[in-house]
């Protein structure tokens, strides 16, 4: 039976803090982090099966294709720690491939976690499941059961390319302090392409996307007492070249007023609130990236149109330079 250990974080307390931050810069921004209430996952698992989304379908063909690679590289007995699980649709094809000591789902969305937890628990009935609701963004305590197990952390998606580098760095260090020494990490990037066919999978025909964006934007009303005018903002997916990656923001269809949390704000016609970037790397930014958090790139797969790409790393010991 699948049991959650609950980080004592104030979220509410974190999520007021960084709407109100955001909201105050010049460019309004707000991490992409909070998009993931219950809707917002929900409308995301929509997203991975949208024919313009091509990283999940993409990386589940690797992680389908590449068992025997996982078994003969990953060594058996490791505890799973998948960091921000979501429903943890593609965990099965690595549990399946490695002989796993347990599985251990990270994820913020508490409900969400716990629904996933419970599926994937009567899928691998014999298989320890212990969730954890944090945010894997900051070092997690693990279960105690899982403390003299050697792990292996599952970060799939390219969820790494939602942080400018500085927090990348953070979040791959702060992985390597939650997993221990001699831990291994198998992470998605997604890799730079035409930047049409990106922009399409951020910006769906079917405005899935679109859904997803502004309910962020609703959360805000519903959470913080916000009066966030939804139907004045309209989603956008842009292409950054000089920082190889795609942003989305909520564009202020006209000049409009609001509050949150009982602070005033304003926005003139076309200014955006920035709510998330999208890196895409290549061969060498993927190498500097791991080896600046402390991590040892192993083996690395991509699909045959170079699409993206699967890297399985190891921690790196601390190096000195001469």
């Amino acid at each position: 039976m699948a049991e959650t250990l609950v980080e004592t974080r104030p979220a509410n307390t974190a999520f007021r803090a960084d709407v109100l931050a955001g909201l105050a810069l010049p460019q309004k921004a707000v991490p992409a982090r909070w998009f993931y209430d219950e809707a917002g996952s929900l409308l995301f698992e929509e997203i991975t099966r949208l024919p313009e989304y091509y990283p999940t379908r993409v990386e589940r063909a690797i992680l389908a294709e590449r068992g025997t690679d996982f078994a003969r590289l990953i060594a058996p007995g490791r505890a799973v720690v998948e960091f921000g699980s979501g429903s943890s649709t593609k965990t099965p094809l690595l549990l399946q491939a490695i002989a796993p000591a347990a599985y251990v789902p990270l994820d913020i969305s508490g409900d969400f976690l716990r629904s996933s937890a419970a599926q994937l628990q009567q899928q691998f009935p014999d298989l320890p499941v212990w969730p954890v609701e944090a945010d894997f963004t900051a070092p997690v305590t693990l279960p105690a059961r899982a403390a003299d197990l050697p792990k292996i952390g599952f970060f799939p998606g390219s969820t790494i390319g939602n942080m400018v580098p500085a927090q990348a760095l953070d979040l791959l260090r702060s992985m390597r302090s939650t997993l221990g020494p001699r831990s291994q990490l198998l992470i998605g990037m997604d890799l730079i392409k035409d930047p049409a066919m990106l922009i399409a999978a951020y910006d769906d025909a079917a405005g899935v996307t679109a859904r997803f964006n502004l309910n962020l934007a609703a959360r805000i009303n519903r959470e913080l007492g916000g009066t966030l005018p939804l139907d004045a903002l309209r989603h956008e997916a842009r292409w950054n070249d000089a920082a190889a990656r795609i942003e989305m923001h909520l564009v202020a269809s006209a000049a409009i007023r609001f509050e949150v949390a009982g602070q005033a704000f304003t926005m003139a016609e076309g200014e955006t609130i920035h709510t998330e970037n999208s890196h895409k790397y290549d061969r060498r930014s993927q190498n500097l990236l791991l080896a600046a958090g402390g991590w040892r790139p192993v083996e690395r797969w991509t699909d045959q149109d170079g699409q993206f790409s699967l890297l399985l790393a190891e921690a790196a010991e601390a190096h000195h330079a001469p």
